[in-house]
């Protein structure tokens, strides 16, 4: 029983080394959903792994061939099959052999409906109307055609449709900027001088004169008339005592 396990490793190796460069093939550059060119996203056809008869395989042979279909649906990021498979390859050689048999088209049917489905989030008219096309199809190859090349056709044709911004933005921010600060200049510069006549004419108004010359004048004349009358008054007492002093 030792050997077998030392066995199985290799025999899983000589079967994942081979499948690995096919997994690392990939097709030609196409836009994301950013519009971006970037590499595609090959879905691997995993009914390409199922040559073995499973009622007559080892168990050793149905391991290694949950692990190619395990190592597929992991590069992939499919959302069910690789955690169902992982648990059938933690239980029972015969709840495994089952799986292969009966579930594993079904799981990863679905999985590719699922993938379909997530490529509508923020897709545009052809994007849409090509993944509503395959899930009405609802066949495995209808959605690796979709997933594989069609999803990549329609983006191709939704970034083309999509207005360029560019040339739009630029002549907006130029006058934006320029008027607010010309206004600015001039409306600082117009209070200056309202301001420096208003204080000039209050102090050096030459009306401001005559009130002040006019109110002295009176009262030297008040003071002047005074005088006069005092001056008047002992003129005439002085003279009366000398007319009483001859006498």
């Amino acid at each position: 029983m030792r050997w077998r396990i030392p066995a199985g490793v290799l025999m899983a190796l000589a079967f994942l080394i081979p499948a690995a460069p096919a997994m690392a093939q990939t097709a030609s550059p196409g836009p994301n959903d950013a519009c971006q060119t970037v590499e595609r996203k090959v879905y691997k056809d995993i009914r390409e792994l199922l040559t073995i008869d499973l009622d007559t395989a080892t168990d050793v042979q149905v391991r290694v061939l949950a692990a190619q279909i395990l190592h597929a649906a992991t590069v992939n990021s499919l959302p069910i099959l690789p955690r169902k498979l992982q648990e059938r390859l933690d239980g029972t050689k015969d709840d495994l052999r089952a799986f292969l048999k009966a579930d594993v088209q079904k799981v990863w049917s679905t999985d590719l409906r699922i993938t379909v489905v997530r490529t509508l989030t923020g897709a545009g008219t052809n994007v849409k109307a090509a993944a509503q096309k395959t899930l009405d199809d609802a066949t495995i190859d209808a959605y690796l055609a979709y997933l594989n090349d069609g999803l990549y056709v329609a983006r191709e044709l939704d970034c083309a449709s999509q207005p360029t911004p560019t040339p739009t933005s630029r002549p907006t921010m130029a006058p934006t900027s320029q008027p607010t600060t010309a206004p600015s200049a001039t409306k600082t510069g117009a209070p200056t001088p309202s301001s420096s006549r208003s204080p000039a004419a209050a102090p050096g108004g030459e009306g401001g004169g005559l009130p002040v010359t006019g109110a002295n004048t009176a009262t030297v004349a008040g003071v002047a008339g005074g005088l006069l009358l005092l001056g008047g008054a002992a003129y005439l007492i002085g003279r009366r005592r000398r007319t009483r002093f001859v006498a």
